[in-house]
């Protein structure tokens, strides 16, 4: 099973999401938005699918990274804290399939998972 971590509101989402129903109609669609789709146990299983740190994954034009985190240092642990908390700082599109994962911007990088 596919899941994509998705933001309806986010053109780069909607692009991932349209790359990824061109594939296939096999997925299962996660508004991390709306739900409480991530734990911090479960985002940093996906952080490290990716092989990314959380500031790489940390979108910085958000207001709560301005606020919060720019020019502050943290341990990979509480960003990953701060992201479960705030997922609007989370970038996005993440699909997951079989054990591997990819940040779908550009919705390209989906390919590299069939």
């Amino acid at each position: 099973m596919i899941t994509i971590y998705h933001n309806s509101r986010c053109k780069k989402s909607r692009a991932g999401l349209q790359f990824l129903s061109d594939k296939t109609s096999d997925f299962e669609i996660k508004e991390y938005l709306k739900e409480d789709a991530f734990t911090i146990e479960s985002l940093n299983d996906t952080l490290n699918l990716l092989g990314k740190k959380p500031m790489e994954m940390i979108r910085k034009q958000e207001d709560v990274f301005k606020k919060e985190i720019k020019g502050k240092e943290f341990s990979d642990e509480q960003l990953i804290e701060l992201m479960v908390k705030n997922p609007k700082l989370i970038q996005r599109p993440i699909i997951i399939k079989d054990g591997k994962a990819v940040w779908g911007d550009p919705a390209e990088n989906i390919e590299e998972l069939f």
